[in-house]
C-alpha cells in the first residue's frame, strides 16, 4: 500500500511539473532503519541515483537493493574513503547513522556516541553538497539538529531552509492511535504534532485532528498524547531488547524524503510537521507545519488555537528543549 501511495504521490508530482531525476545518499544504510528507508527510496520513481554509505556492509546492501526493478542506479559505499563519493552532488541526504536505543536507555545516553557521528557526517555533507537537503533521524534529534546547523555555520555553508529534523514517526504514531480509538480510518486522519522528537517535547495537537472526533474523553486524550511520547519505548520493550523502531522509523524518514523530493520537483502545497530552525516559540529549534518549496522551508506555520491541556504541556517542554539545543550548540563549541 505505501509503495502505490508513494508512486501515485510521486506520478502525480511528475504529471503536474517537468520532473528530473535526483541523488538521495542514505547515510547509516547498512543499519535496521537505513536498510529499509534505502530499500523504499529505491522504489521512489523521482529518484535516479542512490548512494547507499556506511561504515561497512553497504556494498551488499546495495547489491541486494540494486536487483530492484526501479530507475535509480544504486551504489554502496564503505568506510571514510569513501564518504565524499558517496555525498557528491547529492540532492538530498538521508540521515539515520549511529546506535540505536536499547532497554533502559534515553536519547540522551545516545548523546556523545551520536553527536560525534553526526557532526563528522555533516562535515562532509559540508563539503561535497552543501545545497542538499538534510533529513536528520539520527537521535537525540532536538541536539543533532543544533549539532548540524553549528557546523554548517563553521564551514560557510548553513542554510536554514535545508535542515531538517525528521519528527514524521510522531505523527505516524499520533495518527495511528487517534484512528484506532477513535473509530476511523486511518488513511484519511490527520494530527499535527509539535515540539521535538523526545518525551515530552512531543506533542500530540489532538484539538486540531481530522476528522474531529466527538467520542473522546479527556482522559483518552491524555492517554493517547503520553502514547505518542512513549511509542518508540514501547516497540523497545516489545523487542525485549532486540531492536528499536526501525521499520517505522523507516517508513516515517522515507515519506519525509518524499515530500522533499516533491517540492524539489515543483509540486506545490506540501505541508509536513518537522523540526526546523524557527521563532515560533523561544525555542531556537522547533517542530511545527511547514509548507516545503524547491529550496527547502518556505513558510513555518504558527501554532494556531491550543487546549488549556496542550498549552500546559507546551510551556512544560520548552525548559527542557532549551536546554537538549544548548547542549547540540556546545556540543560543537566546545569540540
Amino acid at each position: 500500500m505505501f509503495a502505490r501511495a508513494l508512486r501515485r504521490a510521486s506520478n502525480d508530482a511528475i504529471a503536474r511539473t517537468r520532473a528530473r531525476g535526483y541523488k538521495v545518499a542514505v547515510l547509516g544504510a547498512a543499519g535496521g532503519i537505513g536498510q529499509p528507508c534505502g530499500l523504499l527510496m529505491k522504489m521512489n520513481p523521482l529518484v535516479t541515483e542512490l548512494a547507499l554509505y556506511d561504515i561497512a556492509g553497504t556494498p551488499g546492501v546495495a547489491a541486494d537493493v540494486s536487483h530492484v526493478n526501479t530507475a535509480a542506479q544504486t551504489k554502496g559505499y564503505a568506510g571514510d574513503g569513501e564518504l565524499g563519493a558517496a555525498l557528491k552532488d547529492a540532492d538530498v541526504v538521508i540521515i539515520p547513522a549511529g546506535v540505536p536505543r536499547k532497554p533502559g536507555m534515553t536519547r540522551d545516553d545516545l548523546f556523545a556516541i551520536n553527536g560525534g557521528i553526526v557532526k563528522g557526517l555533516v562535515e562532509a555533507i559540508a563539503d561535497n553538497c552543501p545545497n542538499a537537503m538534510i533529513n536528520m533521524i539520527s537521535n537525540p534529534v532536538n541536539s543533532t539538529v543544533p549539532i548540524a546547523a553549528e557546523v554548517l555555520k563553521a564551514k560557510g555553508k548553513y542554510d536554514a531552509r535545508k535542515l531538517f529534523g525528521v519528527t514524521t514517526l510522531d505523527v505516524v504514531r499520533a495518527k495511528t492511535f487517534y484512528a484506532e480509538k477513535a473509530g476511523l480510518e486511518t488513511a484519511k486522519v490527520d494530527v499535527p504534532v509539535v515540539g521535538g522528537h523526545a518525551g515530552i517535547t512531543i506533542l500530540p495537537l489532538f484539538s486540531q485532528a481530522t476528522p474531529k472526533a466527538s467520542n473522546l474523553s479527556e482522559a483518552d486524550i491524555d492517554a493517547l498524547t503520553k502514547r505518542t511520547q512513549d511509542g518508540g519505548t514501547e516497540v523497545v520493550a516489545a523487542k525485549a531488547g532486540k531492536g528499536s523502531a526501525t521499520l517505522s522509523m523507516a517508513y516515517a524518514g522515507a515519506l519525509f524524503a518524499d515530500a522533499c523530493l516533491r517540492a524539489k520537483n515543483g509540486e506545490a502545497n506540501i505541508v509536513e510537521c518537522t523540526y526546523v530552525e524557527s521563532k515560533i516559540t523561544d525555542a531556537a529549534f522547533f517542530a511545527s507545519k511547514v509548507t516545503l518549496g524547491r529550496d527547502g522551508v518556505d513558510t513555518i506555520h504558527g501554532l494556531g488555537s491550543l487546549t488549556a491541556y496542550e498549552q500546559a504541556n507546551l510551556d512544560a517542554m520548552i525548559p527542557q528543549l532549551q536546554g537538549e539545543i544548548k547542549k547540540g550548540i556546545d556540543f560543537v563549541k566546545g569540540a
